[in-house]
C-alpha cells in the first residue's frame, strides 16, 4: 500500500501560525475591528523560531499570530456584535445620505451596546489574577484622567477614568496599602500591596495639555485598551471596597460624575474638587466593624526552615505595621504653592490629616490658625508670618520618610534648606550589575566611605586589600615548606640503613655507590617562594573562559549571547551613569570653589575700602 504524501506545511511551524491577512479572512473582519477584538481578548502577535518555514515559504517580515488563537476567536460572540455595529453604521450613514433625519435618529436611539464582562471573566478568573496585571491599566487610567475632551477620546470614556482613579485611590487610604513613593520627571510612582500582591502605577503630573498630532500617537488604539481597562479596574474597586466594609459606590463629588458640559469646562475646578473628594471619609456598610488587622506571622516547622528568613519575614511584618500609621496623629497643612493631590493621598494612607487654605481650594477641614498643626508643607524660602508651634518643611521630607519607614529629622527639609538628593526605593536588591549611588550606599552601610576610582574604572581600595592578600601569601608558603622540609627529614632518618647494612656497603664498594646515589636522590632542599604574575594569570583564565563558551549546546547559544549581551549593556550604563556623577561632583567643587573665591575678594576689597 502505497502511503499519502504529506502536504508540505501543513505540521509544524508552517501549521502553528497564520499571517494577519489570513486571520482577517477567515474571521471575516476589518483591519480596525480585528485590532479592538485582539486587545479585549488579549491575542498578541508572535516570533517564530523559523520565520521563514512559520510564512510558508514566503519572504519578507509579516505579523504572524497563533493559529489556536484565530481558531479561539472564531467562537466569540463580540464578533457577532462587531458585525452588528457595523450594519447599524451602514443604516446611519444611508439615512444620513439619504436626509432622512428621523429615521437616522431612531437608529442612533436604538444603537446596540457592547458589553465585555464576560472578557474580563474570562481574562481574570480570581480576584489575585486581576490584582496582578493592575499596573499597566491604572497607569493608562490615571493618563486618561488628566485628558480634556478629544476627538479619537470619548468624553465619558475620561470621565469615568476619573471617577475609578478616585475611587481606587480612596481604598488605597482605606486599607492604607501604600508602602513607596517616588517623584520623577515623568510623574509619581506609588507602590502599593493589595491582597499579597505588589502593584506600581505611574500619575503624571498636571500641566496643562498640549495636542499630539495623529502620526506621534494613535488615541484611537489607547481608547481600545482604555474600554477594557475601565471595566476590569470598576470590578477590582468593587471587590476592595466589600472587602473594607465601605459602601460601593461611594458618593463624591459632582463633578466626578458630572454629565454636563458646563462641569467640564473648568480644568482648575475639576482638580480641587477631586482632590476635596480625596480628603473626605467614605461611608460603612451598616453593622460592619473596622477592617481587621492582619494577625502575627506564625512559624511552622518545615524540613528546610531558615531561621535567618523567618526572622527577617518577621521583622518586616514589624516594619510594615509602624508605616501603616507613620503619620498618626499628625495635622499638616499645605500652603497653595504646594502640589496638592500626591501629598494628600500619602498623607492620608499613613492616617494623617491634611487641610489646605480654603479661600482659594474647596474641601479644607481645618484653618492655618489652628494651633494643632504639627508641619506645615512650604515650598518657598521664606515666610512672614510664622507659628512656634510647628515646623515649617518642604514636601520632600513626607517623601523621603515614607521611604526610610520612619519620621527623618527636619533639618536636611527645613524652609530654603538645601534639599539631600531624593533618591528611589524602585531598587532590586536582589539584581548585581545595579548603580547605586554613594548616598544610598552610605544610608544601607554607615561605615561606607566612597571608593575613588582610576580611570579604567576600578575600586582601588579593593585592589589594595587583594594586594596585602598577596604580600601574605609567601609567608605562609615559606612556613608550608619548612613544615614539608622537617616531614622529609624525619622520613629519610627512618629509612637510613642499619648498622649491618653499612657493613655490607663498605665491603662491596657497588652498594656504596648506589646507597650514595639514592641518598643524594632523597635529599630535600629549601623551597624557593614563586609569586604568580597576575596579568599571565587573568590572560590564562581568559582563555579557559573562552573555551568553556564553547562548549555551550549549539540551542541554547543564542540565550547565552543575548544574556552576555544584556550584561555588557548593564555595565556600559553602570559606567555612564558612574562618570556622568564624577562629572557632576566635579563641577559642583568648581562652582563652589569659585564661590568661596568670590567671598574671599570681596572680604579683601571690603577691607581696603
Amino acid at each position: 500500500m502505497v502511503s499519502k504524501k504529506k502536504k508540505k506545511y501543513s505540521s509544524g511551524e508552517g501549521a502553528q501560525f497564520m499571517t494577519r491577512k489570513a486571520a482577517l479572512k477567515k474571521l471575516q473582519l476589518s483591519l480596525k475591528d480585528f485590532r479592538r477584538i485582539c486587545i479585549l481578548k488579549g491575542i498578541y502577535p508572535r516570533e517564530p523560531r523559523n520565520r521563514k518555514r512559520a510564512q510558508k515559504g514566503q519572504g519578507g517580515i509579516k505579523t504572524l499570530y497563533h493559529t489556536k488563537d484565530i481558531k479561539f476567536l472564531l467562537h466569540e460572540p463580540i464578533i457577532w456584535k462587531l458585525r452588528e455595529l457595523k450594519v447599524y453604521q451602514q443604516k446611519i450613514r444611508r439615512a444620513r445620505a439619504m436626509r432622512e433625519y428621523r429615521q437616522m435618529r431612531k437608529y442612533l436611539r436604538d444603537y446596540p451596546d457592547m458589553s465585555i464582562d464576560h472578557i474580563v471573566k474570562e481574562r481574570y478568573p480570581t480576584f489575585v489574577d486581576a490584582l496582578r496585571d493592575l499596573d499597566d491599566c491604572l497607569t493608562l487610567c490615571f493618563l486618561f484622567s488628566t485628558f480634556p475632551s478629544l476627538n479619537r477620546v470619548p468624553r465619558d470614556q475620561s470621565m469615568m477614568c476619573r471617577r475609578l482613579t478616585v475611587e481606587f485611590m480612596h481604598a488605597v487610604i482605606a486599607a492604607k496599602a501604600l508602602r513607596k513613593v517616588f517623584v520623577s520627571v515623568k510623574g509619581y510612582y506609588y507602590q502599593a500591596e493589595l491582597e499579597g500582591q505588589t502593584i506600581t502605577w505611574i500619575v503624571p503630573h498636571h500641566f496643562s495639555f498640549q495636542p499630539q498630532n495623529k502620526d506621534e500617537v494613535d488615541f484611537k488604539i489607547m481608547s481600545t485598551f482604555v474600554e477594557f481597562y475601565t471595566m476590569l479596574l470598576g470590578f477590582v474597586n468593587f471587590k476592595l471596597f466589600h472587602s473594607l466594609n465601605l459602601v460601593y459606590p461611594p458618593k463624591l463629588t459632582a463633578s466626578l460624575t458630572a454629565d454636563s458640559e458646563k462641569d467640564l469646562i473648568d480644568e482648575h475646578a475639576y482638580v480641587a474638587e477631586r482632590i476635596a473628594a480625596m480628603n473626605m471619609t467614605l461611608a460603612k456598610i451598616a453593622g460592619s466593624n473596622d477592617a481587621e488587622e492582619l494577625p502575627e506571622i506564625d512559624i511552622f516547622n518545615t524540613e528546610d526552615e531558615d531561621p535567618q528568613k523567618l526572622e527577617e519575614a518577621k521583622l518586616e511584618a514589624e516594619k510594615v505595621k509602624k508605616l501603616k500609621t507613620l503619620f498618626k496623629g499628625q495635622k499638616f497643612f499645605i500652603n497653595r504653592e504646594v502640589p496638592r493631590e500626591p501629598l494628600v493621598f500619602i498623607i492620608r494612607c499613613f492616617g494623617g490629616e491634611v487641610s489646605w487654605d480654603r479661600d482659594h481650594f474647596v474641601g479644607a477641614t481645618f484653618d492655618e490658625s489652628d494651633e494643632s498643626i504639627t508641619y506645615q508643607i512650604v515650598d518657598r524660602p521664606s515666610m512672614d508670618k510664622q507659628y512656634l508651634s510647628r515646623y515649617y518643611i518642604q514636601p520632600q521630607w513626607v517623601f523621603d520618610s515614607v521611604n526610610a519607614r520612619t519620621l527623618l529629622p527636619i533639618n536636611n527639609y527645613l524652609m530654603g534648606a538645601v534639599l539631600p538628593p531624593h533618591l528611589s526605593p524602585f531598587i532590586d536588591k536582589i539584581k548585581d550589575q545595579i548603580y547605586m549611588p554613594p548616598e544610598q550606599r552610605a544610608l544601607n552601610d554607615p561605615d561606607f566611605k566612597p571608593l575613588t576610582e582610576d580611570p579604567s574604572g576600578s575600586e582601588v581600595e579593593e585592589a589594595s586589600d587583594e594586594d596585602k592578600e598577596e604580600q601574605e601569601e609567601p609567608e605562609s608558603d615559606g612556613d608550608a615548606e619548612q613544615a614539608l622540609t622537617r616531614q622529609y627529614q624525619q622520613e629519610v632518618e627512618e629509612d637510613s640503613p642499619s648498622e649491618d647494612e653499612e657493613q655490607d656497603t663498605e665491603a662491596d664498594p657497588e652498594k656504596k655507590k648506589l646507597a650514595k646515589e639514592k641518598k643524594k636522590a632523597m635529599a630535600v632542599t629549601t623551597g624557593v617562594p614563586h609569586k604568580e604574575n597576575p596579568y599571565q594569570t587573568q590572560i590564562e583564565d581568559k582563555q579557559a573562559f573562552r573555551l568553556r563558551e564553547k562548549l555551550v549546546r549549539k540551542k541554547h547559544r543564542n540565550l547565552y549571547k543575548s544574556m552576555k549581551e544584556g550584561q555588557e549593556k548593564r555595565k556600559k550604563e553602570i559606567w555612564l551613569l558612574r562618570k556622568k556623577r564624577r562629572l557632576h561632583d566635579e563641577k559642583a567643587k568648581e562652582e563652589k570653589k569659585a564661590e568661596k573665591q568670590k567671598q574671599r575678594k570681596q572680604a579683601l576689597e571690603a577691607a581696603s575700602a
